[in-house]
């Protein structure tokens, strides 16, 4: 059965996770032309599936759909915590599940698919500085004046439907618990780099773990990063989406 759990208190936002909500790594979004925004009004429309639905034991913790976000609220577009992924890309999830469960291990989802509309959300909470009330868990050493243009854009990757955030949880004792990869999702420090020196020894090796459970699927890890992978090739990569996750 799909595991959803809770939101846990919040965590802090890195410079790293910031630069998730771009399509491409800072500035590489201005190269080329925006992509086009599909008409699709749901996820069957989109070839979108949940992929909780296909992948036993997945654990879904999706942070934009509640308050233990950035933003401090939910945010617009999420309006279920599901994570939904092209059939392509989700299929490709579930088999890395799949090869984890028997191994003791597991996936915990943060973000799937990602709407139009809440990558519009982040930029106007970027733009507003009175609204400094996350700072101190999600940008304490980042002035929030900094973070347009250089580290929240106007487009995502999780928009066109074939990138997601995740991390290991270890299941060979109850309850599952998250592996220790040296931050939380979305903390807003260079420590979350995928390589980062800082990490310790054995930090380093669960995010390997992670990254090589995932590429042997077919999915991309960016480096600065360590939770957030595309499934390679997308199956959309010039179309992005815009209904609500439901």
């Amino acid at each position: 059965m799909p595991i959803s759990i809770s939101s846990a208190p919040a965590l802090a936002l890195s410079l790293a996770g910031l630069l998730g909500l771009a399509l491409l790594p800072a500035g590489a979004h201005a190269d080329g032309p925006p992509p086009a925004v599909s008409q699709a009004s749901d996820a069957t429309q989109a070839g979108m599936v949940d992929v909780a639905a296909i992948a036993p034991g997945l654990q879904v913790d999706m942070r934009y759909a509640g308050a233990d976000n950035f933003t401090g609220r939910p945010v617009p577009g999420y309006e279920a915590p599901t994570c939904l992924l092209l059939r392509p890309a989700a299929e490709a999830l579930a088999r890395v599940q799949a090869t984890l469960r028997r191994q003791g291990l597991g996936l915990r989802v943060y973000d799937c698919y990602r709407p139009v509309r809440a990558v519009q959300a982040f930029v106007a909470w970027a733009s507003d500085l009175q609204d400094q009330a996350t700072k101190p868990a999600h940008y304490p050493r980042v002035d929030k004046s900094a973070l347009i243009p250089g580290y929240i854009a106007d487009r995502s990757g999780h928009s066109r439907g074939a990138t997601v955030d995740l991390t290991l949880v270890d299941c060979r004792k109850q309850p599952c618990r998250p592996l220790d990869m040296g931050t939380g999702f979305d903390l807003f420090d260079p420590l979350a780099n995928t390589d980062s020196p800082a990490a310790s020894a054995a930090q380093h090796a669960n995010r390997q773990r992670l990254l090589a459970a995932m590429a042997a699927q077919g999915f991309a890890n960016y480096p600065m990063e360590w939770w957030h992978f595309t499934f390679r090739p997308e199956p959309t990569p010039d179309t992005a989406y815009d209904f609500p996750v439901r």
